[in-house]
């Protein structure tokens, strides 16, 4: 019987093996990057000590159902984004993290896979609309800075 499994699972992978070679040849496989990649800039200074970050777009829909509809049907209204930081304190940080302060406006890009060449990343024009420090007994001192967009957010490429 364990002859007989083995012959099987030989046999498989010698079945099996054009279809690995092709795949690895021509197929193009997706990127996905890890978190530690991320970079947030502010103008064109990197936010230091970044623990995390986040930006949301969403679009309003404006309800045109007439009489005669039997389904609900909606079109596109206006756009936004927003989006937010959280990073250890640096008070030396004076390009980015300082330059954070409630009700300015800064720009804003935010990069998911880093600085490099051929990197994307969505940038905007936004107003800071929170500045948070938080501190615990067994843990660095924090802040979270959170934006509004002011305008189109755009994808762009290093």
């Amino acid at each position: 019987m364990l002859k007989l499994k083995m012959l099987l699972i030989a046999f498989l992978a010698w079945l099996l093996k054009p279809v690995a070679d092709y795949a690895e040849k021509y197929l193009i496989l997706y990127a996905n990057h890890k978190g530690s990649e991320g970079v947030v800039h502010v103008g064109t200074s990197a936010i230091a000590e970044l623990r995390g970050w986040e930006v949301n777009e969403s679009a309003n829909t404006i309800n045109d159902t007439v009489l005669a509809d039997t389904w609900e049907t909606n079109a596109v209204g206006t756009k936004s984004w927003s989006g937010s930081a959280t990073a250890f304190y640096d008070e030396t940080d004076t390009n980015a993290q300082e330059a954070l302060t409630v009700g300015g406006t800064v720009t804003v890009k935010f990069y998911p896979e880093g600085t490099g060449t051929a990197a994307t990343y969505k940038s905007g024009a936004a107003i800071v609309t929170g500045v948070k420090a938080s501190a615990a007994i067994n843990g660095m001192v924090e802040r979270e800075f959170s934006f509004t967009g002011n305008g189109a957010l755009a994808q762009t490429t290093v």
